[in-house]
């Protein structure tokens, strides 16, 4: 058998000190919540995770244990570890590299939780359970790609488990519980869609990604990389002596945890910070304490200091801050050295001590500056709409306004449950069937069957399919719009549609026309926030080619439709109507009359908001 090839090492990763600071005070303290990791495609997000297990030294555990059970510590031990433990058994112990267990999209709360063992429940009768993913990552890091797109119900489960350290199953008759104490680690790009903030607020941390920006960096990547590539084992053997050094940090830091302390002008300060930062809610002065005294005990020290506290805003608040959907979410700066001053003013203190540099958070590059000519006027402030219901004749079957599941009433959709009732169309849960009958095998008479099964164990699955809106703004960007006044109600306008659609969860488009073209500025996407900020930095000029615009949105829904034959799009035009440039050589409003007849034989729901 070849060895195994070696992880990327921790110690190698370019740049992200966010990022790599992140896991490292998780790493630890694993009572720090997780971390949620934001941003772009490609910036070392999964290589950061399983460069941080390779990093960290193997974990003791109970031989043969499926919870992978700590050794001494009964309050990490498994009910039938304990049991053992109380009997003076002495239990046998064996290594474990740190794991790092991944959680498909796909998986469904079966796996994820556990479930009835049904081979056991067909040779004995009696009902066991089964280990799920929550059990593998143990003592481990579980780590969850795109956690935005997962069900919201799976996200609730998993934060309740690596909140409270323990997992709680009680299903199909079975009542049971078990450690699942692990490092979570959720990844998400922002452009597919956000996660509800009462699920962000429950993760302890968070950091934005990037890609790196300074030409050195970008060189070092490659150059890195490619020698990893050419030869892991001598690339991981030119990295050991740093990676020693790093886990030899993190092993003192989980040491000295325990020790450190905090003086009361600290809690103090933490208060004043998130009251000052306007978040809701008490978890963020817990994790902000916690993340401190973490720091303080990976500086080597035993006492948080007000630096700890400043860094550890940058890891906490960010994505806690968010009070709407359009609300910035990263820290404000400003207001931060503002708490200080007042808190350093408060306690005749000195400056806060000298120590590592402080984190700095990671900072956008400006965007589409508008030409020479062109006039961008700042949104006015949104308001609320009414619903933009769908006409009842056109409006599909069961759909309801928000982007959602419903159930299906064919065998179309994703199986998330079963049930004792059949649907109109026979759809037979076999896996449920079976863990139904199991328990019953030694009280029937099977004959030269390997399972008797009866009426009363039939489960039938239970389908869920997304449905939904697409909404597509098509917006007049042209100079008959310029007037401040005009496109700042515009802009508010656009803006409490897109408030509207981000409270639905709806994909939205952006089709903007001005001058002689119309371009999609934004496709269909989740991100309601990246249609705002492409909106107010939207500068008005140029003459109206509104044929240009309504022909560009017909060909963008048609091929939208054909990926979600299913749901609903509602085209909303906003512009004055003055329309002076052809597509086609015939007069400008003739062809809008031609495209609206053609929208309307497409079947498409549209809305025009006359500016």
């Amino acid at each position: 058998m070849s060895p195994k090839r070696p992880v990327y090492p921790f110690a190698a990763l370019v740049g992200q000190e966010l990022l790599k600071k992140a896991l490292i005070l998780n790493a630890i303290n694993p009572r720090l919540g997780g971390v949620l990791v934001r941003g772009e495609k490609g910036t070392a997000k999964s290589t950061a995770a399983r460069g941080l297990a390779a990093l960290l030294p193997p974990i003791p555990m109970v031989a043969n244990c499926p919870f992978h059970c700590h050794p001494e510590q009964a309050d990490l031990m498994c009910p039938a570890c304990r049991e053992r433990l109380a009997r003076g058994e002495a239990l046998a112990v064996r290594l474990r590299p740190m794991p790092v267990v991944d959680l498909p999209l796909g998986t469904t709360e079966d796996r994820l939780l556990g479930s009835i063992d049904l081979e056991a429940a067909i040779k004995s009768g009696e009902k066991h359970f089964e280990p799920g993913l929550l059990a593998f990552a143990n003592r481990g890091i579980l780590y969850v790609d795109e956690v935005n797109l997962l069900d919201d119900h799976l996200v609730d489960v998993l934060l309740d488990a690596a909140a409270m350290g323990v997992n709680v199953v009680e299903r199909e008759g079975i009542s049971f519980e078990h450690p699942a104490r692990f490092i979570l680690v959720g990844t998400m790009n922002p452009e597919e869609g956000e996660l509800r903030p009462q699920l962000l607020d429950r993760f302890g941390l968070c950091v934005e990604v990037m890609g790196l920006a300074n030409l050195e960096d970008r060189m070092a990547v490659v150059t890195r990389r490619l020698a990893y590539e050419d030869n892991p084992e001598e690339f991981a053997g030119q990295w050991e002596a740093d990676q020693e050094r790093l886990r030899a940090t993190i092993i003192s830091a989980q040491e000295r945890l325990p020790r450190v302390a905090y003086p009361p002008e600290i809690l103090r300060l933490i208060s004043m910070i998130c009251l000052d930062q306007g978040v809701d809610g008490h978890r963020a002065d817990i994790y902000m304490l916690k993340a401190a005294q973490t720091l303080a005990a990976y500086y080597g020290r035993q006492e948080v200091l007000a630096y700890d506290v400043r860094e550890a805003a940058l890891l906490v608040l960010p994505h806690r801050r968010r009070r709407q959907p359009f609300g910035d979410a990263r820290l404000d700066q400003d207001k931060l050295a503002e708490t200080f001053q007042k808190f350093q003013e408060e306690q005749e203190a000195p400056p806060v001590p000298s120590g590592p540099a402080p984190l700095a958070e990671p900072t956008a590059t400006g965007e589409g500056k508008a030409v020479i000519g062109e006039v961008t006027t700042a949104p006015g402030d949104p308001f609320a709409v009414s619903p933009l219901e769908l006409s009842p004749s056109r409006q599909i079957k069961n759909a309801p306004g928000s982007r959602t599941r419903t159930r299906s009433d064919n065998r179309t959709g994703r199986y998330v449950r079963a049930t004792p009732t059949p649907p109109p169309v026979p759809d037979l849960a076999l896996d449920a069937t079976l863990r139904a009958a199991a328990p019953c095998q030694s009280l029937r008479d099977r004959g030269n069957l390997a399972l008797a099964v009866a009426s009363p164990d039939l489960r039938h699955k239970v389908r869920e399919r997304k449905i939904g809106r697409h909404i597509l703004l098509v917006v007049d960007a042209s100079g008959s719009m310029g007037t401040q006044e005009r496109m700042r109600e515009t802009k508010a306008a656009i803006l409490s549609l897109l408030l509207d659609a981000y409270q639905r969860r709806e994909r939205v488009g952006l089709v903007v026309f001005q001058g002689n073209q119309a371009v999609p500025a934004l496709p269909f996407t989740h991100s309601i926030e990246m249609a705002q900020r492409y909106l107010r930095d939207l500068p008005t000029g140029g003459k109206t080619p509104l044929p240009h615009g309504l022909a560009l949105a017909v060909d963008l829904i048609k091929k939208e439709r054909a990926k979600y034959p299913k749901d609903a799009f509602l085209l909303v035009l906003i512009s004055d109507g003055k329309a002076n440039i052809s597509l086609t050589g015939k007069p400008p409003m003739a062809e809008v009359r031609e495209l609206a007849l053609q929208i309307k034989s497409l079947g498409i729901n549209a809305l025009v908001l006359n500016t």
